[in-house]
């Protein structure tokens, strides 16, 4: 049901475009979202004159073709260090501010909007393949900066770049958005690193640990959403499954994993692969029960070589 509400949402989107607030509100709009080819450049799609969303530049190819467009500053929504270097090759700005994939926290959608909003356009905004969370980025700060541009064509644009409706918290960060005033933004710093602090892989576990803990709920309440009057009556099964498949997919690509023994890489890569194998079961009727022992498995055998014991340099 979320599924084709959020379908019928995107299929009713606007035929026109909307564009950011600030030196691009100048320019003509463009006819609505539509996808680019670029060299380099992964998943493009062009929002308005002045907004991008895609994937992660690869290296000099990505970076130059951003130059080509005219872009003049990058913000990274994805976890991973931004190749700060590569992007001032080409007299390019990077902004990093990143989330996961359960939805932009509200202090994080007012700065995607200042950012938008206050410096140099076109913006290119980037994940690391450009289909979930860059999306969701670029339609909160089109809501948060244009008030010509409503939810159906903010949705618009992330249907267009093949955002997942089974993730629901980023989806739910656009639909439940409210709107800033331009005097909220203005009370916001204005200081946009270009690195942030990237979360640890320790960090990131004990997200993987709370995932856990919600699916054991759901187990309990026979893989279901715990009944009304409990402490978690929206519990979403087989979106807790995709969130933690997600974690698992984050954790690997840091440089602290990268930098572990590849059977440690292996078990998170197997971990990952058994998180999405429940996730299916649990979104078409399989034996989620099999799934879900053969998940606890793989984190078992990982926690007994690497967590549970003293690890020495």
């Amino acid at each position: 049901m979320r599924r084709q509400t959020f379908v019928g949402l995107v299929l009713l989107a606007a035929a026109g475009g909307c564009r950011p607030a600030g030196d691009a509100a100048a320019r003509p709009a463009a006819a609505g979202p539509v996808k680019v080819e670029a060299d380099g450049l992964p998943n493009l799609v062009r929002l308005t004159d002045g907004l991008y969303s895609g994937g992660l530049p690869d290296g000099d190819r990505g970076f130059a073709s951003l130059e080509k467009l005219g872009v003049r500053t990058v913000i990274s929504v994805d976890g991973a260090r931004p190749d700060v270097a590569t992007a001032h090759k080409y007299g390019l700005r990077y902004v990093h501010i990143p989330f996961g994939y359960d939805g932009v926290p509200d202090a994080l959608a007012l700065r995607l909007a200042r950012a938008v909003r206050d410096l140099p356009g076109p913006v290119y905004i980037h994940c690391h393949h450009g289909k979930h969370r860059a999306p969701t980025a670029a339609a909160v700060a089109r809501l948060c900066t244009d008030a010509r541009c409503d939810v159906a064509d903010a949705l618009a644009g992330m249907q267009l770049a093949g955002t997942d409706p089974h993730y629901a918290g980023l989806f739910a960060s656009v639909t439940n958005l409210r709107r800033p005033t331009a005097a909220d933004l203005d009370r916001l710093p204005a200081d946009f690193p270009e690195i942030a602090p990237i979360a640890a892989l320790a960090e990131l576990m004990v997200g993987v640990d709370d995932r856990w803990e919600s699916l054991k709920k759901a187990r309990a309440a026979g893989w279901k959403a715990p009944p009304p009057g409990s402490a978690d009556p929206d519990l979403d099964p087989s979106h807790e499954a995709l969130l933690l498949k997600e974690q698992f997919r984050e954790a690997a690509r840091l440089p602290e994993a990268k930098e572990r023994p590849e059977d440690f890489r292996a078990l998170l890569a197997d971990a990952e692969g058994k998180a999405a194998a429940l996730e299916d079961a649990l979104r078409n009727q399989g034996d989620a029960e099999a799934a879900f022992h053969a998940a606890e498995k793989t984190c078992a055998a990982c926690h007994s070589k690497y967590r549970d014991v003293l690890q020495r340099p």
